[in-house]
């Protein structure tokens, strides 16, 4: 209400002297002063000048952004510099920058008054402190006059994205359970490493390295033929994330204040679970262990589990867009998908869900040889209405390692030993034969 009452006020003070100047050009026609017609000219004359000089202020400028990296992570920096060019040899006295950036705390509005012909620089330094892809740009142009008739503005097109990865953290402590694996077992998954697992032959392509070559079947064809490698036999790892609208909880909605179905905090269970998924994975890589991701988020998401570097990056990405839009529930997400999980497989279920229906498809899943791991997220630490105690009761009935991460806890910690009451674990430590420390997983 302020700035439209602002806007109204400057849009009424030309105009007002445009009265003025009418009516002392009137008392002049009538009086034949001549004094009022000077004066009637004057003040048409100043509201003339004014447009001119805020309107030239405009004109003849450019800017020019370069973003220093289009990827980054929460906790980092983002900087980009922002360059004002006056193409013309008429100063500008006052022009103001708005930036109509939409990442969070980026702040790259300044004011600027150029001489002729000369340019100015800003570097701009925004800490990322939320996940996600966001627009750098457009900009807005603005400008007056000395006496503040007119405000003018002009809009700059171009704009660039950022993609802000979710945070990752080291977990030295976490531990996995080893899947069932049958001897000599072939994944039949190709790689471009060297592993004792030969797969095929092929012809040598530009880029392949020479010791690949098969030199037999070169002389025996008379043209370069290469080797093909699997990867070893290990056990999948599959991260299950729960993105199902209607079991996260926000900080906000503890402090009753109203959140729209748009605005995300930090401090939301969605957050926590999409943090503990993206350094789990990082930890799963960090092992040479081949990780996959499955989450039902605004759209279906299905990652393959892979072993190669690019993997954390496809997964990270994948996380930096993911919403916590879903309809499905955990329990029929685990339903849909059970056919991916098999003897060979550890599945790691993040979820801050307190419907007992998904610890049914968990049991399910054991009787078929999965090994399960359960980070649950505790709502009730961001507001939620109970405590996930009967998940955890159920659980440990199954004997599931389970791990639980609450606000302001550090990830680390939450995941160093699974939560106390577990009847698989003595004094918190969990039993030698029911997980395997990560180097020698697989």
């Amino acid at each position: 209400m302020m700035m439209q009452w602002q806007r109204l006020e400057r849009s009424l003070r030309p105009l007002s002297l445009v009265l003025l100047a009418a009516l002392i050009f009137i008392a002049a026609q009538g009086t034949g002063i001549e004094l009022f017609f000077h004066l009637s000219y004057l003040l048409i004359s100043i509201v003339v000048v004014a447009y001119l000089w805020a309107w030239l202020n405009l004109h003849g400028l450019s800017v020019r952004r370069e973003t220093f990296s289009h990827r980054a992570q929460v906790g980092d920096v983002a900087r980009e510099r922002v360059t004002l060019i006056n193409h013309w040899f008429l100063p500008r006295l006052w022009v103001e920058v708005l930036d109509h950036s939409n990442l969070p705390s980026h702040g790259a509005g300044f004011v600027a008054c150029l001489p002729g012909n000369e340019q100015q620089r800003w570097v701009v330094r925004t800490p990322c402190t939320m996940r996600g892809k966001f627009r750098l740009g457009p900009v807005t142009l603005a400008s007056s006059d000395p006496l503040g008739l007119f405000r003018l503005q002009r809009d700059i097109a171009g704009a660039t994205d950022i993609l802000v990865y979710p945070r990752t953290v080291p977990l030295p402590e976490f531990v996995l359970p080893g899947a069932e694996l049958p001897g000599g077992q072939n994944l039949r998954r190709r790689t471009h490493h060297v592993t004792p697992n030969v797969a095929a032959l092929r012809e040598y392509q530009p880029g392949d390295s020479f010791n690949r070559i098969h030199w037999r079947s070169t002389a025996r064809l008379g043209r370069l033929m290469v080797k093909e490698f699997e990867l070893d036999p290990t056990a999948e790892v599959y991260i299950l994330l729960d993105m199902n609208e209607h079991a996260q909880q926000a900080l906000r909605q503890a402090e009753a204040m109203p959140v729209a179905r748009d605005q995300r905090t930090a401090e939301s269970t969605e957050e926590y679970a999409v943090h503990a998924a993206a350094s789990v994975a990082r930890h799963v890589l960090d092992q040479n262990r081949a990780v996959g991701l499955i989450a039902w988020g605004q759209h279906r998401e299905v990652i393959p589990p892979e072993r190669e570097v690019r993997q954390l990056y496809k997964i990270l990405e994948a996380l930096a867009e993911l919403r916590a839009y879903g309809a499905t529930s955990l329990a029929e997400v685990l339903s849909a998908e059970s056919v991916r999980f098999g003897r060979n497989c550890t599945l790691v279920v993040i979820t801050p869900s307190l419907d007992e229906r998904w610890v049914t498809g968990v049991q399910h899943l054991l009787y078929r040889g999965v090994r399960i791991v359960a980070i649950l997220i505790d709502a009730h630490s961001f507001g939620g209405g109970r405590s996930n105690q009967t998940i955890r009761m159920r659980l440990a009935e199954l004997r599931v390692p389970t791990y639980v991460y609450g606000r302001g806890q550090a990830l680390a910690a939450a995941l160093a030993r699974p939560a106390p009451g577990d009847q698989q674990h003595v004094d918190g430590m969990p039993r030698r034969d029911d997980l395997v420390r990560p180097h020698r997983a697989g």
